[in-house]
């Protein structure tokens, strides 16, 4: 197994690297975000050995490499795939990794566990060479019904479990783009657990069928030609897919509208159940969810972490698409001292931390495509906020360095879009949106700059006005905005 030359494949993956501002990035596939504590203490050690002093947690729950400087040799791509962390056929690599929900099997209110599920479809993928003419973008998300949803997650595919008459089903979603009314269509198909790894092989067959067609909307920095999936549907349309989908299987498709609801309401509706500690289905213990502050960590957190999972837990540690971690399995009368062995290692594991749901992408320092520096901005803008205001709930704030939002694909409460202000001596500054608005995938526009000096006292103003005007302590930072119009806000926030 040897290493693939770097231009190979402009999206990052273990077996060749992609060159970046800060370096050279591998990315490492972890299926369903759940690893065991030695094949976490050996990328730790790659980390170290390459001098990158660290890794960072994606937003598919998978971990990257990144400022290597070095080439790695073959030798230790064989090493990793002793552990499980490498795929049998390198050219398949560069696809990504099934994504699920991190509480698989340990949600109290999950409908299925989908662990098994995530693990076929990863084999299925990882040895089959035919596989890697898809587009290295080519996703499938496996949720199973839970507290933790991985639904609005941007993935081609999503199998979705839901109930009918106490039996479980997969309701089938197709992406049709950021630009589509509804993004995740639900295909009116309802699947039996054991008939989704066919159903899957059948989708990305099809797929496969259309690697040549022609892209009409040339999307600028795009990092992959191949067709995304929802560049084959805009050209084939859903029900010509769905057929030649059904043709290749040995069971006919089994129809439902798709707006027939069939799920009991059983999921609890509070926010950021990835974060804090909760108990699991298993009686007697309980996860707990950790805030990497913009999901970087050190190596000596990763062996610390690692420690704290064979000691207390079930030797595991599970990576989130929040760019956080859970610890799972934890017996009830080890709950306060885990806790407090995280705060020593200069983590946390309070969903009201600013920490919590903050979410930055690279920036300029390693990014050509950012206008600002997101992450030492964010970090900067952490800091200032932890001194000053305490919250009761969690309030996403998200840092993007240009319009392709790369960190976080979905509306946030705070969204800030870097920008250059030419006029003022190019100044980093950033756009500010906040909750939900049809005119921007960021929400609703308050101010179209607003210099990075200016903007801790502004998101300060922000949270106090949130916190002493909410109707009720449950009410959210998005509901509580979303009531106001853009100009009330401005009014609300004004430092005059």
């Amino acid at each position: 197994m040897l290493p693939l030359p770097c231009n190979f494949a402009k999206c990052p993956g273990l077996f060749y690297g992609t060159s970046v501002g800060d370096g050279v990035l591998y990315r490492i596939r972890i299926p369903g975000g759940i690893l065991t504590t030695k094949q976490f203490c050996v990328i730790a050690e790659l980390a170290d050995e390459f001098g990158t002093s660290g890794v960072h947690i994606t937003n598919r729950a998978n971990l990257q490499l990144r400022t290597v400087l070095t080439e790695i040799p073959s030798e230790i791509f064989l090493k990793l795939k002793e552990i499980g962390l490498a795929s049998a056929i390198p050219e398949v690599d560069h696809l990504r990794n099934i994504m699920g929900s991190p509480t698989a099997g340990i949600d109290p209110y999950e409908l299925i566990d989908t662990r098994s599920l995530i693990s076929e479809l990863d084999n299925y993928i990882g040895t089959h060479r035919e596989l890697a003419p898809l587009s290295p973008k080519f996703s499938i998300a496996v949720d199973g019904g839970g507290a933790v949803s991985i639904c609005d997650r941007s993935n081609d595919i999503i199998f979705n479990a839901v109930s009918i008459d106490t039996k479980i089903y997969f309701r089938l979603k197709l992406n049709m783009g950021e630009s589509h009314f509804e993004r995740f269509l639900d295909v009116g198909v309802l699947l039996e657990p054991e008939e989704c790894l066919e159903v899957a092989i059948a989708l990305m067959e099809v797929c496969l069928q259309y690697v040549g067609i022609k892209i009409e909307k040339i999307v600028s920095n795009r990092k992959s030609r191949k067709p995304r999936l929802f560049e084959v549907l805009d050209r084939v349309s859903v029900e010509k897919f769905v057929q030649e989908v059904e043709c290749r299987l040995s069971f006919p498709l089994r129809r439902i509208s798709p707006l027939q609801n069939l799920s009991p309401d059983r999921i609890n509706p509070l926010l950021y159940q990835h974060i804090d500690v909760h108990p699991q289905r298993q009686q007697g213990l309980s996860y707990v969810g950790i805030a990497v502050p913009l999901g970087k960590l050190e190596t000596w957190q990763m062996r610390s972490l690692a420690d704290i999972a064979q000691k207390y837990g079930s030797d595991t540690l599970r990576l989130t698409p929040w760019q956080n971690l859970l610890i799972s399995d934890i017996p009830q009368q080890y709950i306060h001292e885990v806790k407090s062995q995280i705060e020593s290692i200069r983590l946390h594991w309070d969903a009201t931390n600013i920490y919590s749901a903050l979410v930055a992408c690279v920036g300029n320092t390693g990014c050509a495509s950012s206008a600002t520096d997101t992450k030492g901005h964010a970090l900067s803008l952490a800091k200032y906020l932890n001194e000053r205001i305490a919250l009761e709930q969690a309030v996403n704030i998200h840092f993007t360095g240009c319009q392709k939002s790369c960190a976080q694909h979905t509306k946030s409460d705070i969204a800030l879009l870097g920008s250059i202000e030419e006029n003022k001596r190019n100044i980093e500054g950033y756009r500010v949106f906040l909750g939900d608005g049809d005119d921007s995938k960021f929400g609703r526009e308050l101010y179209n700059w607003i210099s990075f000096t200016e903007l801790p006292p502004l998101i300060e103003r922000m949270l106090q006005v949130y916190i002493a005007k909410r109707t009720a302590p449950d009410e959210s930072f998005r509901a509580f905005v979303n009531r106001y119009t853009i100009a009330d806000l401005q009014a609300l926030t004004s430092d005059q």
